[in-house]
């Protein structure tokens, strides 16, 4: 239909096979005619890049660094003060929310914000490990671009060499702009990387963001929590806090005052 309108509306152009125009194979053309860049660089890049783009999303995920489940599970033990239950959850878990939960718990009896300090060191430590891991993602999406430049540069060099060897002739047209789209292959791949890797790396580095905001929200309700608990069941240790075992600390005989005076038993 196309056609015929086509021919209708420009009776003296030619039809494309007649003029010599043949379609441009898709497989051919990005991928044989790329050269030695495409093949040994850039496609293996692209391979890389969706292989790190799915090892991510299982790593960098709510389930694998605060899980839901884990989180009502320590709190509804702090709101029942049960300290031991909550060390012996925490210890041995490897996620975001165990790790900082235990730091915080272990430090509890030196103080609320001793606790809350070595939340916030376990979390920024957790998270940094996070954002050296995606970190590659933002190399491939900065390098893969150059490395197509490079190959555009190549291919530009090689058709003005053509041109060049023509010794002021004109080069054959077809082998001249071959030349020409190869070198823009390159370019095209290097851009296909890049776009996904560089949106990749944005979207991983927000999640990890906004887990660590979370981990720190949740652990700081749950020290806080569990402290309130202890005051209530232990009344005589004001707010004290008791040791991460469990135990209660002895009872110490307050110092007297500086400005007071030590009273002695008088002899008579």
């Amino acid at each position: 239909m196309n056609g015929s309108l086509i021919m209708t509306a420009y009776p003296s152009c030619p039809p494309l096979a007649a003029a010599g125009i043949s379609s441009v194979s898709t497989l051919p053309h990005f991928v044989k005619d790329g050269g030695w860049i495409t093949w040994c660089i850039l496609i293996p890049l692209s391979i890389l890049t969706v292989g790190l783009a799915i090892h991510y999303l299982v790593v960098v995920r709510r389930s694998a660094q605060i899980p839901a489940t884990m989180g009502r599970a320590l709190m509804g033990a702090a709101r029942q003060g049960q300290l031991r239950h909550l060390l012996a959850i925490t210890r041995e878990n490897s996620t975001m929310l165990g790790q900082a939960a235990y730091a915080g718990l272990t430090q509890l009896r030196a103080g609320r914000s001793s606790a809350r300090a070595a939340i916030e060191e376990v979390v920024e430590e957790r998270a940094t490990k996070l954002f050296r891991r995606i970190e590659y993602l933002n190399v491939i999406g900065n390098v893969s671009p150059m490395i197509g430049l490079i190959g555009t540069v190549l291919g530009m060099i090689r058709a003005f060499s053509r041109i060049s060897g023509a010794a002021g002739g004109m080069p054959e047209p077809g082998k001249l702009a071959g030349d020409i789209s190869i070198a823009l292959v390159t370019t095209f791949w290097g851009m296909l990387i890049a776009i996904p890797a560089l949106t990749a790396h944005a979207i991983f580095r927000n999640r990890i963001d906004a887990f660590a905001a979370e981990c720190v929200k949740l652990c700081d309700e749950l020290i806080s929590t569990i402290a309130q608990q202890i005051v209530k069941t232990s009344p005589k240790q004001g707010a004290k806090s008791p040791a991460p075992d469990g135990g209660r600390s002895p009872e110490k005989p307050e110092p007297n005052p500086p400005d007071q005076p030590v009273e002695t038993p008088v002899v008579r």
